[in-house]
C-alpha cells in the first residue's frame, strides 16, 4: 500500500491535533491564551502544514477563536456563560439520563459500567485528584447523550458545545474530593439505568451536573469575578 504526501501530513495533523486538543482539555494550555503558530510547531515538533489543520479543527470544535486585532487564542467563557451552559446541561442530559434508562440496550449497559472499571483505574481519579475523560465512547456523559437514541438531543449536546464544556468540565474537577464523589455519582446513574428507572436516572443525572455547578460557583468566589 502506497501512502502519498497527504496522508503524512494527515497522519501528523492526527497526532498534533490530539495532543494539543489534550494540553488544552487538561488546562496545559490555559483559556484565553493567545496561540502562536511559531510557538507550537517548535513545541510539537511538526511544520507549518499539519499544524493549521489541527488548528482549523480546533477551531471547529470551538475549543480555539480567532479574536479581531487579536489572533487565535484557546476559547474562554465568562463565569455567567459557563453557568448557563450547566443550566442547560441539568435539564437536557437529565432528559439523556431518562431516555437511555428507556432505550438502552443490556449491551450498552455492560459498556457503561466496564467503562467506569477502566475511570477507576486512572492514577490521578485513584489519588484523588482528577477525573479525565477521553472524547467519545470514553466519557460517560457521551455515552449517555448516545444511549437516548434521540437524534435531536444528541445533536444538541454532542454537535454543540461538547468539547468546550468537556474542558471545563475536567478543570473544574481538580479539586479535593471533587473525582472520587463524580466517580460514586456516576455509578449510581448506571445502576438506575440498568434498573431501568428512569425517573431515578433522570434525578441522579440533575443531581450530579447541578453539584458540579456549585463547585464551579464555589471555586469562582475564589476567583477574581470574570476569570473561570
Amino acid at each position: 500500500m502506497t501512502h502519498t504526501l497527504d496522508d503524512n501530513v494527515r497522519t501528523l495533523a492526527d497526532r498534533v491535533f490530539a495532543r494539543l486538543q489534550d494540553d488544552i482539555v487538561r488546562g496545559v494550555i490555559a483559556p484565553g491564551t493567545k496561540v502562536s503558530e511559531t510557538d507550537l510547531a517548535n513545541r510539537y515538533g511538526v511544520s507549518r502544514g499539519p499544524l493549521r489543520e489541527a488548528l482549523r479543527r480546533l477551531e471547529s470544535r470551538k475549543l480555539l477563536e480567532r479574536v479581531v486585532h487579536v489572533g487565535t487564542r484557546v476559547t474562554s467563557l465568562s463565569f455567567d456563560d459557563l453557568i448557563e451552559i450547566y443550566y442547560v446541561r441539568e435539564a437536557l442530559e437529565g432528559m439523556a439520563a431518562r431516555l437511555a434508562a428507556e432505550n438502552m440496550s443490556d449491551e450498552e449497559v455492560r459498556g457503561l459500567t466496564a467503562l467506569l472499571g477502566q475511570h477507576e483505574q486512572q492514577q490521578d481519579l485513584r489519588e484523588d485528584t482528577a477525573y479525565f475523560q477521553r472524547e467519545g465512547d470514553l466519557d460517560f456523559h457521551y455515552r449517555i447523550i448516545q444511549g437516548s437514541h434521540n437524534a435531536t438531543l444528541i445533536q444538541m449536546l454532542v454537535g454543540g458545545l461538547y468539547h468546550l464544556v468537556r474542558m471545563y468540565r475536567y478543570q473544574f474537577s481538580t479539586v479535593s474530593n471533587r473525582p472520587q464523589k463524580a466517580l460514586n455519582e456516576h455509578r449510581r446513574i448506571v445502576e438506575a439505568i440498568e434498573a431501568r428507572d428512569a425517573d431515578l436516572a433522570e434525578l441522579l443525572m440533575r443531581r450530579h451536573i447541578s453539584r458540579a455547578r456549585e463547585n464551579i460557583e464555589q471555586q469562582a468566589k475564589r476567583r477574581e469575578p470574570d476569570a473561570v
